[in-house]
C-alpha cells in the first residue's frame, strides 16, 4: 500500500486519462475479439459436450466452468443452457449446476492476467495477425484472431498501467483509495463500473493493473473484485427481460448467486485477505486468487441445495398463459446471437418448433372440418395460416441474417436445411388453407353428406399423412435420420392407400346414390392435397438424411 506521506506531484491529465480510456478500450476489443473468435473455434463442439455433460448436477458444473473458461464468456454459457431447456434436452435444475460453474470458470480470465506478461503483449499481436492474414482456412483464422484478441488484452492492460503509475505519488488518488478501503463502497464501486463497461472480466482487469501498480491494497482489490460479480449479475438480468421465462430464470439465478455470494462473505473480507496473503504472489495475484476462490467456495456450498434453489427461482418467476395476441411474435430468436452462428441456428431451430406446432394442429384438425366441421370451424383453421405465416416471414429473416455472418461449412449446410424447412412448412400451411378448407366450404354451400365409407378411407389416408409429417418432425428437429429413413420408405404405403381410395371412388361412382359426382370430386380432390403435403413432408425428412445417402431417392 502506498504511503499516505507519499509526495505529490503534477499529473498530466489529458496523457492520464487518454492513456486509461485508450488502453481500456484495446482492453475490451481484445476480449471481444478472443471471445468472438473463440464461440467461431469450439462453440459448436462445446455446445455438444455441454449437451452430454449434465448428468448430475457436479458434473454440470465441472462442464459450465471449463467451457465458460474456454470461450470466456459466462453469458454465452447461460444462452447455450436456455436453448437446451426449451428443447427439453435440460431441464431448469439441471441448468442450475451449469450456471454455478460458468462463474467459477470467468476466474480464468483474472488468473492470466494477473502474470506480467504484457512483455509478449505484441508478439502475440504480431503472430496472431499474421496467421489471421496468411490463411485461407476459417478456422485457422479465427484461431489467429485468438491470439491476436490476447495480444489486444495485455496491450491494453500494459496502456492503462503506464498512464496509472503517476497516481502511485498523488495524494488525492492516494485519499479516494483510501475511502474505497470501505468493503461496501468497494463493492458498490466494482459493481457500477461492471455494469457500465459490461464487462466484469474488464473490471477485474482493471482491478489487476491497479494492483500491480500498488495503488490500492489487497482488501480494496478483492472488495471491487467482488462488486464486479454484482455488476454481471444485475447485467444477466437486464439483459433477460422480455426474454422466455427459462432465459428470465436464469439471469434471477445468475442475480441471486452472486448478489447473495457477495452479501455472504462481505463480513469475511479480512479472512479471506488474510488467507490469500499467506499464499503469497504478490498484491495482483492475490487478488485473482481471492476471486477465484470466492467463486468455487459459492459453487461447492450452493450446488447440494439446488432442487430447493430452483423452486425458488420457479417460484420467483412462474410461467405465465402465453397472450394470444403474441403467439405470432417470435419468442427465441434472439438477435444478440447472430455472431455466434450456431448458438443462432438453434434458436432458429426452436421457433421452427412453434411453427411446427401450429402446421400440425392444422392437420389433425382440417380433416374433421371438412368432412363435417361447420363454417366457424373451417375458418378456424385457416385462421392458424396467419400465425404459421407470421413466423415463417420471421424465422426466414431471422436466418437471412445469419447467412451475412462467417458460416462454417457446416453451420451452412444446416441453414440451408432450416431454410428449406421452413419454406416447406409455409407451403404445407397454405395447402390446408387454401386448398383442404376450400374443400370444406364447398360441402357446406352444396349441402354433401360424406358417406361412411368415403370417410373411413380418407381418415385412413390422412392418418399415414400425419403419422409421416410427425416422424419428418422428429427428423429434422432432432436430427433423427431413422425417422427420416422411415418417412422416404412410405412413399410405397401412402401409394398403396392411393390406389385403394381409387378403386374405392371408382365403386362410389356406378352406386346410385344422391350427390356422387360432387362426393368423388370430393374425394380426389382430398386425396390429391393430402399427397402434395406428403410431398412436402418427405422432401423435409430428406434434408436430415445425409447427402451421400440421397442418390436414387427422389422427391415424387
Amino acid at each position: 500500500m502506498i504511503s499516505a506521506q507519499a509526495v505529490s506531484e503534477p499529473i498530466d491529465v489529458v496523457l492520464l486519462v487518454g492513456g486509461l480510456l485508450g488502453g481500456l478500450a484495446i482492453f475490451l476489443l481484445g476480449m471481444d475479439r478472443m471471445t468472438e473468435s473463440l464461440r467461431v473455434v469450439a462453440g459448436g463442439r462445446l455446445k455438444n459436450v455441454l449437451a452430454r455433460l449434465t448428468s448430475s448436477r457436479l458434473v454440470g458444473m465441472v462442464a459450465g466452468a471449463g467451457i465458460t473458461a474456454v470461450i470466456q464468456s459466462s453469458s454465452i454459457t447461460t444462452v447455450l443452457v436456455v436453448g437446451f431447456i426449451s428443447s427439453g434436452l435440460m431441464s431448469f435444475e439441471q441448468s442450475l449446476g451449469v450456471i454455478l460453474g460458468a462463474n467459477v470458470g470467468t476466474t480464468v480470465t483474472a488468473q492470466i492476467i494477473a502474470f506480467r506478461v504484457t512483455t509478449f503483449a505484441l508478439y502475440a499481436m504480431a503472430g496472431g495477425f499474421a496467421v489471421t492474414f496468411f490463411s485461407k482456412r476459417g478456422d485457422r483464422q479465427a484461431k489467429g484472431a485468438v491470439v491476436l484478441g490476447l495480444g489486444l488484452v495485455f496491450f491494453g492492460m500494459s496502456l492503462m498501467g503506464d498512464a496509472m503509475s503517476p497516481l502511485r505519488t498523488n495524494e488525492r488518488f492516494i485519499d479516494v483509495m483510501a475511502e474505497l478501503q470501505n468493503p461496501f463502497l468497494g463493492v458498490a464501486v466494482g459493481a457500477a463500473f461492471t455494469a457500465l463497461v459490461q464487462s466484469s472480466s474488464a473490471t477485474t482487469g482493471i482491478v489487476i493493473v491497479l494492483a500491480q501498480q500498488g495503488l490500492i491494497n489487497l482488501e480494496t482489490g478483492i472488495a471491487l473484485a467482488l462488486g464486479a460479480n454484482v455488476g454481471t449479475a444485475v447485467t444477466a438480468v437486464l439483459a433477460s427481460m422480455g426474454k422466455p421465462r427459462e432465459a428470465m430464470r436464469a439471469g434471477a439465478a445468475h442475480a441471486m448467486f452472486n448478489i447473495g455470494g457477495v452479501l455472504i462473505w462481505l463480513p469475511f473480507l479480512g479472512l479471506l485477505a488474510s488467507f490469500v496473503d499467506r499464499i503469497g504472489g504478490g498484491t495482483a495475484r492475490e487478488v485473482a486468487n481471492a476471486h477465484t476462490i470466492f467463486n468455487v467456495i459459492n459453487a461447492f456450498l450452493v450446488v447440494g441445495f439446488v432442487p430447493a434453489f430452483a423452486r425458488l427461482i420457479i417460484r420467483l418467476v412462474p410461467d405465465r398463459p402465453e397472450d394470444e395476441a403474441a403467439t405470432v411474435r417470435a419468442r427465441y430468436l434472439d438477435r444478440d446471437l447472430l455472431r455466434t452462428p450456431s448458438l443462432a441456428l438453434d434458436r432458429a431451430r426452436l421457433e421452427m418448433l412453434r411453427m411446427v406446432d401450429r402446421v400440425r394442429s392444422m392437420l389433425e384438425d382440417v380433416l374433421p372440418a371438412v368432412l363435417e366441421g361447420s363454417r366457424w370451424a373451417l375458418l378456424a383453421v385457416a385462421d392458424r395460416d396467419d400465425e404459421v405465416d407470421s413466423l415463417h416471414k420471421q424465422i426466414i429473416t431471422y436466418l437471412g441474417e445469419i447467412s451475412q455472418t462467417r458460416l462454417s461449412e457446416w453451420e451452412t449446410e444446416e441453414l440451408l436445411g432450416l431454410m428449406e424447412a421452413t419454406n416447406d412448412l409455409e407451403a404445407i400451411g397454405d395447402l390446408i388453407e387454401t386448398n383442404l378448407v376450400a374443400l370444406g366450404m364447398n360441402r357446406i354451400e352444396q349441402g354433401l353428406t360424406v358417406s361412411p365409407e368415403t370417410t373411413r378411407v380418407l381418415t385412413e389416408f390422412h392418418a399415414k399423412i400425419v403419422e409421416a409429417f410427425d416422424l419428418a418432425m422428429l427428423a429434422i428437429t432432432q436430427k433423427n435420420e431413422e425417422a427420416a429413413r422411415g418417412v422416404v420408405g412410405m412413399k410405397r404405403e401412402v401409394n398403396s392407400l392411393e390406389r385403394a381410395a381409387a378403386l374405392h371412388q371408382a365403386e362410389r361412382l356406378v352406386v346410385d346414390a344422391p350427390d356422387r359426382i360432387a362426393n368423388y370430386r370430393l374425394e380426389v380432390d382430398m386425396i390429391a392435397a393430402l399427397k402434395r403435403i406428403f410431398y412436402f413432408t418427405r422432401r423435409m425428412a430428406r434434408s436430415a438424411i445425409p447427402a451421400a445417402e440421397r442418390t436414387g431417392v427422389t422427391d415424387d
